[in-house]
């Protein structure tokens, strides 16, 4: 008898959500993040990506610009990918694949679930 038995790509996750749920939302569930890539309505069963490229949201401004292949971590708070994982309140998205200036708006993050 099998120990274990294949499921799926494990590309997406189902997702029930309390509240309504905007396509692009990043969801925190534990260490675990996904990213709606369509809308989610209140209690209505729905998918998130874990795995896949996206461009998330960063500071701008002196200081901020983030380097190629480094780990960034979403900050729930602040609605932002950052570097710093503040003692792990933040929890880890990915690598980013490109670098992002200090006037970029956005860091481009391939998830790493």
């Amino acid at each position: 008898m099998a120990l274990v038995t294949f499921v799926c790509e494990g590309n997406a996750l189902d997702y029930t959500p309390s509240s309504d749920v905007a396509a692009g939302d990043v969801v925190v569930q534990g260490d675990l993040l996904g990213v709606a890539r369509t809308p989610i309505p209140a209690n209505t069963p729905g998918s998130l990506a874990i795995s896949g490229v996206f461009d998330f949201p960063k500071a701008t401004g002196a200081g901020s610009g983030i380097t190629a292949g480094v780990n960034v971590y979403w900050d729930e708070a602040d609605k932002q990918a950052k570097t710093d994982d503040e003692s792990g309140a933040n929890k880890l998205l990915g690598k980013t694949i490109q670098s992002a200036a200090e006037t970029d708006a956005t860091v481009r993050v391939r998830l790493n679930q």
